[in-house]
C-alpha cells in the first residue's frame, strides 16, 4: 500500500479552504501551527486521540494529523497566513 500525499487528503484541502474562509478556524489553526515543533506534534497526538475516541469523521482525523509533520505544518502556516491578508 502507498503512502498518500497530504494533497490527497481531501480533509486536509477541505480544512486549509476552512481556515481561509472562518476566521474562527484560522485562529485555531494558526494557534497549533505557531507552537513550536514538539509541542505541536504533542497537540496533534492529543487531538487526534480526542477525535478518533468521538468518532469524528476519518477525514477531519485525518486532516489533523498531517499538521504532525514539520514540512506540512510550515507549508500550511504559510497558506492560512497568506489568506487572511
Amino acid at each position: 500500500m502507498t503512502q498518500r500525499t497530504v494533497g490527497e487528503i481531501d480533509g486536509f484541502i477541505d480544512m486549509i479552504r476552512a481556515a481561509c474562509e472562518n476566521e474562527e478556524i484560522n485562529q485555531t489553526l494558526e494557534k497549533i501551527l505557531s507552537l513550536p515543533a514538539p509541542d505541536r506534534r504533542e497537540m496533534v497526538r492529543n487531538l487526534v486521540t480526542e477525535l478518533s475516541s468521538k468518532k469524528s469523521p476519518v477525514s477531519l482525523v485525518e486532516a489533523i494529523a498531517c499538521l504532525a509533520s514539520d514540512d506540512v505544518a510550515t507549508k500550511a502556516y504559510e497558506v492560512i497566513f497568506q489568506c487572511t491578508r
